[in-house]
């Protein structure tokens, strides 16, 4: 079949690579794509934004399936306008993707279902929720209700910071995202990320992973989009899993059928394992970025074959493979980053990495006058595996070496915590 993938980052880039060995496919576009998914498929210019041109473009190109990449489309109603043509398509609809674009419809969602969450409340106006925050204990979670594209989130440790983080939201810093402000009780303990894919009444787990947010070396500086991740997650046991699945996972899908709005695609739970158990951070309705690049590198079985099951509501007849080596990725990015980037940088030696046997993601990359050159924030996505955590890490970090990029930095310390 033919196969629509919307996206340019690093996440698409390992869809692509991962879509492109299937025997069911026969050919692949990315839309937008970017240099690394090229040697895959097709890129192409479509406007994904404009529901019509990829409806039109669907029929024209006898598009199979479309697997829908980034959460933007998503919340903007990009598969209820392929559903409402025919055309198959891997990704939730406009409602079921609220799970992500508005943390505060999830707050909600599950205090109404008793689902293991920290203590919040929401906001529409910066008087009350500075009010609220001058009589919680801290640290707080100061969260734009919004997609924010990861930035979002400020964990307060003082009461100067937690009005800083609010003042940010209500005048603009994360645009329309910020309207609302949801504040969270800070949660003790080690995160996780734990992935479903949906079907609408089947939840199939998919992998765990643990990522790295913060910009610098030891969990230090600003929240970014993720600086690294490694999977499978270290800290989430049978046990832990089934518990999620239990108390978290299944409660989620019930509702959302329950709501007239069933989910299909991937419940990616950020998961807080606490004292308490585990607790719902919060959610994403699409792959994790970088987490999609390392779950892809250990997955045996046919992507597509799982993507199709889940759109035609079949997952129940389906039980993924996984390669019993762990995956470890480092993500180069771009000085300034999460701030202001430093764009146009030329790259070099991404043979040479991939030589050492890695794979080298891109996510933010362009070609200007021959050259390869970083275009964004969160630019290359240097993945590797290994028998064992540590073995994933020292491969990857090899492949980091060869790269030549006077613009770029990456963490050193991904999965150092978990390799000691």
């Amino acid at each position: 079949m033919n196969i629509l993938l919307i996206g340019s980052g690093g996440r698409e880039h390992a869809l692509a690579w991962k879509i492109a060995q299937s025997p069911l496919c026969e050919r692949l576009i990315i839309a937008p794509g970017n240099p690394g998914t090229a040697h895959h498929g097709e890129n192409t210019a479509l406007d994904t934004g404009d529901h019509a041109a990829v409806i039109a473009f669907c029929h024209s190109n006898r598009i199979g399936l479309v697997v829908v990449g980034p959460e933007a489309p998503l919340v903007a109603g990009l598969s209820d306008a392929l559903i409402e043509a025919a055309i198959p398509v891997f990704g939730p609809t406009r409602a079921a993707a609220q799970l992500e674009g508005s943390k505060g419809f999830t707050k909600d969602l599950c205090r109404e279902h008793a689902i293991p969450t920290a203590a919040y409340a929401r906001f529409n106006n910066a008087p009350k929720a500075k009010a609220h925050a001058r009589v919680q204990p801290l640290p707080l979670v100061i969260k734009a209700d919004g997609l924010a594209a990861g930035k979002g989130v400020t964990i307060a440790a003082t009461l100067a910071e937690a009005l800083s983080a609010i003042d940010d939201c209500f005048e603009g810093a994360f645009g329309a995202a910020g309207a609302e402000v949801v504040i969270e009780q800070f949660l003790t303990g080690t995160e996780a990320s734990f992935f479903c894919i949906c079907d609408g009444a089947t939840a199939l787990p998919f992998g765990t992973a643990q990522d790295h947010k913060r910009v610098g070396d030891g969990d230090t500086g600003p929240n970014t989009g993720g600086m690294g991740a490694f999977s499978p997650a270290a800290n989430l046991t049978p046990e832990i899993e089934a518990e999620v699945m239990a108390r978290i996972i299944r409660p989620t899908l019930a509702a959302m059928a329950a709501r007239g709005t069933p989910f299909t695609g991937v419940l990616y739970a950020g998961l807080m394992l606490t004292a308490e158990g585990p607790q719902l951070i919060e959610y994403n309705t699409r792959f994790g970025d970088p987490e999609c690049q390392v779950l892809m590198m250990r997955l045996k079985t046919d992507i597509v074959a799982v993507l199709l099951a889940a759109a035609e509501g079949r997952l129940a007849d389906v039980s993924p493979e996984w390669h019993a080596a762990h995956a470890l990725t480092v993500v180069m990015a771009a000085k300034g980053y999460p701030g202001t980037p430093s764009k146009g940088g030329i790259i070099s030696g991404i043979d040479a990495a991939e030589a050492t046997g890695a794979r080298v993601f891109h996510a933010g990359t362009g070609i200007m006058d021959g050259a390869l050159v970083a275009t964004g924030g969160r630019v290359l996505n240097v993945t590797a595996m290994g028998a064992t955590l540590a073995e994933a890490q020292a491969a990857a970090y090899r492949a980091v070496d060869c790269i030549r990029w006077d613009d770029g930095f990456c963490r050193r310390d991904i999965g150092a915590a978990w390799t000691r």
